[in-house]
């Protein structure tokens, strides 16, 4: 068994490589969700933490960067608006304060703001498994769910181009 730092953010069980990767899951699937579902799930959700603002939420820009053919030379492709947010949480269910972060591509103020909110009651570890289970996996399933209804979609729309070879006289 290979030796593991721990951190504030890492659980016993986790190395921080798997935490890292958990996070960015979780993440991108608050980035990705509509604003309405996380709305409906932060009005539903007790006992609730107090929600202290930390920074923003605030609208920026940010430089896109590319490779050619993915691993040549960077270029800037261009600016993409992103949301900020960071909050902290206190007070029950939490067994300390943690701090939530969120960045969200676009200018919905309130989409980053619920995103750090999850974020930092994933940061507890007596939330965690509460959100990964009734937050990230529906929306996960539901992210899925598109993604296959617009792959069918786009399979139906399919052609298949041949051709016939011209006999010479």
């Amino acid at each position: 068994m290979s030796p593991q730092t721990l951190t504030p953010r890492t659980l016993p069980t986790e190395t921080p490589r798997e935490d890292v990767a958990a996070r960015q899951r979780w993440m991108r699937t608050l980035a990705t969700a509509s604003t309405a579902v996380l709305d409906a799930t932060w009005r539903g959700w007790a006992p609730k933490p107090a929600v202290q603002a930390v920074r923003g939420p605030e609208a920026g820009l940010v430089m896109v960067r590319a490779r050619i053919d993915g691993g040549g030379a960077r270029f800037n492709l261009g600016e993409a608006t992103v949301t900020r947010a960071a909050v902290r949480l206190h007070g029950e269910p939490l067994a300390a304060d943690a701090v939530g972060t969120s960045y969200v591509l676009g200018t919905d103020l309130e989409h980053a703001r619920l995103a750090a909110i999850f974020d930092g009651l994933l940061a507890d570890p007596g939330q965690r498994e509460r959100v990964l289970a009734e937050v990230i996996a529906p929306l996960e399933q539901a992210h899925a769910e598109r993604d296959g209804i617009r792959d069918a979609e786009a399979r139906s729309t399919l052609v298949d181009f041949f051709s016939v070879a011209r006999e010479h006289e």
